[in-house]
C-alpha cells in the first residue's frame, strides 16, 4: 500500500509529459490526457482512504544526505489526504471547465502542462514528510503560479500581475527557508514527525520567536494575509480557470495547510495568539470592506477570498483545538463554493465579454440556470442557512464567543466577526442583485445567452456539494473532517456537533444580524460608496511597477560606477580584495612554517620550476609577439605537468596536458580574431601598479601555500586509500573518489560544464564573420590553407587518438586515465581534422550534434545516480563484482563506469561545441541560432 505514494505524487507529472511531446494532438485529446492524470490519482487514493480515516499515516522514505538528515519522505495522514481530494477534485473539475473557456487560439497543451504543474507543486507540500522537501514543492507553487498568471502574456496587467505574485511569495519563501532551517535544527532533524512531537521543546527554546517570525512570513506571503494581501487581486489577470484554481485547492490554500500542519509545533503561545489572530482578524475585515466597492465581479471574488482567508488564520489564531477544527470544516467548505463562483463569472466572462457588473445587468432573464447556480453559491458565501457556508460560519461565531484572550476587551472578537460577516452578505447580495437582476445589459458586445451545456457541469458538481453539505454534514463531510482534525491536533479534538440545528443561541444571534445589517448596507450602499472615493486610491501594482523601476535606476547607476567596462579594473578589484583578505591573518602568524618537515630540494624539481619561472617570465616580456607568448604559456603547463608526475600524481598529468593541448587550440583560434596588433605599451605608473599587485599577490599566495604544506593537518587521505577499493572497487583513488565518493560534485561539474558550453556557443553566433588576408606584418596567408602534410598526418592520428582515449577510459577505474582525460584526448584528435581538412571536409563525414552529445552525457550520469534508489540506496551509489568469462578471464563490471560514460560525453560535446565552433566562424558554416555541427 505505501508504495502507492510515489504514484499519487508523480500522477500529474505523468500529464506534463505526455502533453510536452505530443503537442499536436487535438484540444479533445489533450484534455483527456490532462483529466487522466488528477483521475488516475484519485483512483490510486481510494483504497487508502478507510485506514486513513482511521488514524493511520502512511510514510514511504528514501534517503539522501543521511548525514545531514536529509531524506526524501512521503507522507500521507488525514489531513494530507483533505487537501490531496481538494487538489484533484477540484483540478479535475477545473480542466474540464477549461475545455470550454480558453479559446481555440490558446495552446490548450501549454495551458494544461501548466495546471499540471501548479497540481503537482501543490501534492508536494501536502504529501512531503520533510520540512526542507515541502519548501522546494512551496516555491515550486510560486514558479507555476507565475506561468499561469502570465499565460496571457501579451496582456501588460498578467506580465504586472504575475512579477508582483513571483516577487511577494518568492520573498515570504526564502524566509520560510530560513524558520524550517532553524526550526529542523532546535528539533534536531528536518523530518516532520519528529518536529511535530517537539512541539515543547520548540516552543520552548529561545529562538522560538524568530522561527515563528520567519515561518509565519513565508506562510501570510502564501496566503495573501495581511498586510502581503494586495497581490491576490491583481493575480485576476489569469484565465479564470486559474483563479478558481488558485482561490480554492492550491497557492493560497498552502499557507494555510502550513500553518495547520505546524500548529502542534509551533502553536500555543501569546505570541502565535498575537501574531496569527491579529493578522488573521485584519485581513478578515479587510477583504470584507475592499470586496464590495469592487466592479470586477473577479476583483470582488479576490478579495472575498481574502477576507475568507482571514477568517481561517483567526480561527488557528484562536489556538483552541475546536477553533482548529472549525478552520478545516471551512476550507472545506470556501474551496467548494468560492471555485463554482469563479466558474460562474468565467461563463458571465465568456458569454457576455464584460466582468463589470455596471454593465452585466439583468443576466437572469438571459441565462437563468447559470444565474441559479451562481446564486445558490455567492448565498453559501454569505453564510445562509441550510448551505455548507452556514455551518462553519456558526462554527467560527461559537469560537469567537468562548475565549478570553483580550481580558475585559475579549468582546471585541464576536463584535467584529459580525462586521465582517454583514460585509460578507453585502458583497455577496451586490453580486446577485448586480449581476442577475438590477435593470437591463448595458453597452454589451454581444447578447447574453446561456454556456455551453458541458461548461456548466463542474459548476452543478460544486454547487451540488454546497447544498449537500449544508444539509447533510456529517453523512458527507464528517468523517474525514474528524480524521483531518485529529491529524493536525495530533490528538482527538474535542466533542463537536455538525447538527444544522443548536437552539437559539448567540451565534445565531450574530448570524441573524450580520445578515439584516448586510442587506440593509447593500440597499444604503450609495452612501458608503461616496465615502470611500473620498480616498485616494493608487492600485498596488502601480506602487510595485514603481518601485521595480526606481530599483532598475538605482542598479543601473551602481553597475555604471562599479562596471566601467574595463576588464582589468574588475581583475585589479578581485586581486586586492583577496590580498587583503587574505594577507591580513598571515600578518597575524609569528611563525609561518609548521611543524611539519620540509623536503630536502633536488636538482630536477629545481630544474623544473626553474623552466616554469623563465617561461612565465618570458611570457610577460614577450605578449606583445602573441603566438610566442602562447608557447611559453604552454612551457609553463608543461613544466607543471611534469611536476605533478615528479610528485606521483599521473591523473593530474594527464589532465594537465590534455587540457593545456586543448587550451592552445582555442587560444589560437581566439588570436586569428583578434587585433593583429597590441595596443601600445601602459604607462609606468600603470606598470609599477601592476607589478606591486603582481608581487603582492604572488607573496600572500606563496605563503600561505608554505603555511598549509607544513602544517600537521588531518586529511581524508587515509580514508579514500582505504576505501577506494572496498567500497568503489577500484585502486586508482583519484577516479573513485571523482565518480563514487565525490561523484554528486563531478555530477554538478559536468552540468555546469555542459551549460558553459551551450552559453559561449549561444555567444558564438552573435560574431560576425571575419577572416583576415594577411599577418601582422602584412604577409599574405599560405594559399594552401590544409597542408597534405597536416592531412596526412592528422588522418593517421585520429585512430590511435581513439584508440588511446578508449584505452585511457577503461583503465581509469584502476589506472591514471578516465571519462575527463579520455574525453579531452577524443575532443582534440576530432578537432585536429577540423583544423587538418577544414569544416567542408570534416562536415559530411562527421556530422555530429554536440549539444545532443552534452545531454546524453548528463542523463547517462544522471540515470546512473537515480537507478541506485530502486534498491534503497542514496543517489550515485555505486555498485561493482567480479565475473569469470571464457577467454577474457576474470573481469570486473562497476557501474561508476556508466557514470564515467556520461562524463566522457559531456567533455567530448562541450569541448567540441566550443572548438568546433569556434573553428567554422570564418566558413559558410558559421554557427546559428540551429546547431549545425
Amino acid at each position: 500500500m505505501v508504495s502507492i505514494l510515489p504514484w499519487i505524487l508523480s500522477a500529474p507529472l505523468f500529464g506534463i509529459t505526455l502533453l510536452l511531446c505530443f503537442r499536436q494532438l487535438s484540444r479533445n485529446q489533450q484534455t483527456w490526457i490532462a483529466l487522466a492524470a488528477p483521475a488516475f490519482g484519485l483512483l490510486l487514493l481510494a483504497p487508502l482512504i478507510p485506514q486513513l480515516l482511521q488514524g493511520e499515516v502512511l510514510q514511504q522514505q528514501w534517503q539522501w544526505l543521511p548525514l545531514l538528515g536529509l531524506q526524501w519522505t512521503l507522507r500521507l495522514d488525514a489531513l494530507a489526504l483533505l487537501f490531496v481530494l481538494l487538489i484533484f477534485g477540484i483540478g479535475l473539475l477545473v480542466i474540464f471547465y477549461a475545455r470550454y473557456y480558453l479559446s481555440p487560439k490558446d495552446p490548450m497543451g501549454r495551458f494544461y502542462a501548466c495546471l499540471l504543474l501548479f497540481m503537482q507543486a501543490m501534492l508536494g507540500i501536502v504529501l512531503s514528510g520533510n520540512v526542507l522537501q515541502l519548501w522546494l514543492f512551496w516555491e515550486l507553487t510560486s514558479i507555476s503560479s507565475f506561468l499561469l498568471i502570465s499565460y496571457w502574456s501579451h496582456r501588460s496587467d498578467a506580465r504586472k500581475g504575475a512579477r508582483l505574485a513571483l516577487t511577494v511569495t518568492a520573498a515570504g519563501g526564502l524566509a520560510l527557508l530560513v524558520g524550517l532551517v532553524l526550526l529542523g535544527q532546535v528539533a534536531g532533524s528536518y523530518q516532520l514527525d519528529v518536529i511535530l512531537s517537539k512541539g515543547a521543546e520548540i516552543v520552548a527554546h529561545a529562538q522560538y520567536p524568530l522561527i515563528l517570525t520567519l515561518v509565519l512570513l513565508g506562510a501570510f506571503t502564501k496566503s495573501a494575509q495581511f498586510p502581503f494581501h494586495f497581490w491576490l487581486p491583481n493575480a485576476m489577470a489569469a484565465p479564470t480557470p486559474v483563479s478558481a484554481y488558485l482561490h480554492s485547492a492550491t497557492m493560497v490554500k498552502a499557507g494555510i495547510f502550513l500553518l495547520i500542519r505546524l500548529y502542534p509545533a509551533l502553536a500555543g503561545t501569546d505570541l502565535w495568539f498575537s501574531l496569527v489572530s491579529l493578522a488573521g482578524l485584519l485581513t478578515l475585515l479587510t477583504g470584507a470592506y475592499f470586496a464590495l466597492f469592487q466592479h470586477d465581479i473577479k476583483g470582488l471574488l479576490a478579495y472575498s477570498t481574502i477576507s475568507h482567508l482571514g477568517l481561517i488564520t483567526l480561527l488557528l489564531g484562536l489556538d483552541t483545538d475546536l477553533a482548529t477544527v472549525a478552520a478545516i470544516f471551512h476550507i472545506i467548505n470556501h474551496a467548494v463554493f468560492k471555485a463554482s463562483l469563479f466558474m460562474a463569472a468565467g461563463i458571465i466572462d465568456h458569454e457576455t465579454g464584460s466582468r463589470d457588473m455596471r454593465k452585466i445587468n439583468g443576466l437572469w432573464h438571459f441565462m437563468p440556470v447559470t444565474a441559479s447556480l451562481a446564486m445558490v453559491a455567492a448565498a453559501a458565501m454569505a453564510g445562509v442557512p441550510l448551505l455548507n457556508g452556514f455551518l462553519s460560519k456558526e462554527m467560527f461565531f461559537s469560537q469567537t464567543l468562548h475565549q478570553s484572550v483580550l481580558g475585559s476587551l475579549s468582546w471585541l472578537l464576536p463584535l467584529l466577526a459580525t462586521v465582517a460577516a454583514m460585509f460578507s452578505v453585502a458583497y455577496s447580495a451586490r453580486f446577485i442583485h448586480d449581476v442577475f437582476f438590477n435593470g437591463k445589459p448595458i453597452g454589451l458586445d454581444k447578447t447574453p445567452h446561456e454556456p455551453p451545456r458541458y461548461m456548466r457541469v463542474p459548476m452543478e458538481i460544486l454547487v451540488a456539494l454546497c447544498i449537500g453539505v449544508g444539509l447533510f454534514p456529517q453523512w458527507l463531510v464528517g468523517d474525514i473532517l474528524l480524521a483531518a482534525s485529529t491529524a493536525a491536533l495530533q490528538q482527538a479534538p474535542p466533542t463537536y456537533s455538525l447538527a444544522l440545528w443548536h437552539g437559539l443561541n448567540l451565534p445565531l444571534l450574530m448570524s441573524a444580524v450580520a445578515f439584516v445589517a448586510g442587506i440593509v448596507l447593500y440597499i444604503n450602499r450609495k452612501q458608503l460608496f461616496l465615502f470611500q472615493a473620498g480616498f485616494q486610491s493608487t492600485l498596488a501594482i502601480y506602487r510595485f511597477e514603481a518601485l521595480v523601476q526606481r530599483l532598475v535606476h538605482a542598479c543601473r547607476r551602481f553597475s555604471q560606477w562599479a562596471e566601467p567596462g574595463r576588464l582589468q579594473w574588475y581583475i585589479a578589484i578581485i586581486l586586492w580584495a583577496m590580498v587583503l583578505l587574505a594577507g591580513y591573518p598571515l600578518v597575524q602568524l609569528a611563525d609561518l612554517q609548521g611543524p611539519r618537515p620540509t623536503m630536502a630540494p633536488d636538482l630536477l624539481t629545481a630544474a623544473l620550476l626553474l623552466v616554469m619561472v623563465l617561461a612565465a617570465v618570458a611570457t610577460v616580456l614577450w605578449q606583445r609577439q602573441r603566438l610566442l607568448a602562447l608557447i611559453m604559456v604552454s612551457v609553463v603547463g608543461l613544466m607543471l605537468s611534469l611536476l605533478f608526475i615528479r610528485f606521483s600524481a599521473p591523473d593530474l598529468a594527464l589532465t594537465q596536458l590534455a587540457v593545456e593541448v586543448a587550451t592552445a587550440v582555442l587560444l589560437m583560434l581566439a588570436l586569428y580574431f583578434l587585433p593583429h596588433r597590441s595596443p601600445k605599451q601602459s604607462a609606468h605608473s600603470t606598470l609599477l601598479r601592476d607589478l606591486v599587485l603582481a608581487c603582492s599577490c604572488a607573496i600572500v599566495v606563496g605563503s600561505l601555500s608554505y603555511l598549509m604544506l607544513t602544517q600537521q593537518v588531518d586529511s581524508v587521505s587515509a580514508y579514500f586509500l582505504a576505501n577506494a577499493k572496498t567500497g568503489g572497487g577500484g585502486t586508482n583513488v583519484v577516479n573513485v573518489i571523482l565518480v563514487d565518493f565525490r561523484g554528486f560534485d563531478t555530477f554538478g561539474e559536468i552540468t555546469v560544464l555542459g551549460i558553459a558550453a551551450l552559453g559561449i556557443y549561444k555567444l558564438l553566433t552573435g560574431i560576425p564573420r571575419f577572416k583576415p588576408s594577411a599577418d601582422a606584418d602584412g604577409r599574405k596567408w599560405a594559399l594552401d590553407a590544409h597542408p597534405l602534410l597536416l592531412r596526412v598526418v592528422s588522418q593517421g592520428l585520429l585512430p590511435l587518438a581513439l584508440l588511446v582515449s578508449v584505452y585511457i577510459f577503461f583503465r581509469g577505474h584502476n589506472l591514471p586515465g578516465g571519462g575527463f582525460v579520455a574525453g579531452l584526448v577524443t575532443a582534440v584528435a576530432l578537432v585536429l581534422q577540423y583544423i587538418a581538412h577544414g569544416v567542408d571536409w570534416v562536415k559530411p563525414r562527421l556530422n555530429l550534434q554536440f549539444s545532443a552529445l552534452i545531454a546524453s552525457g548528463i542523463l547517462i550520469a544522471g540515470l546512473t545516480g537515480a537507478f541506485s534508489w530502486l534498491f534503497g540506496k542514496p543517489f550515485l551509489t555505486s555498485w561493482f563484482d567480479y565475473f569469470q568469462l571464457p577467454l577474457l578471464g576474470q573481469i570486473e563490471l562497476a557501474s561508476a563506469m556508466a557514470f564515467d560514460l556520461g562524463v566522457y560525453l559531456t567533455v567530448v560535446g562541450s569541448t567540441l561545441l566550443i572548438l568546433a565552433n569556434l573553428g567554422k566562424l570564418t566558413t559558410r558554416y558559421k554557427p546559428e541560432h540551429k546547431e549545425q555541427a
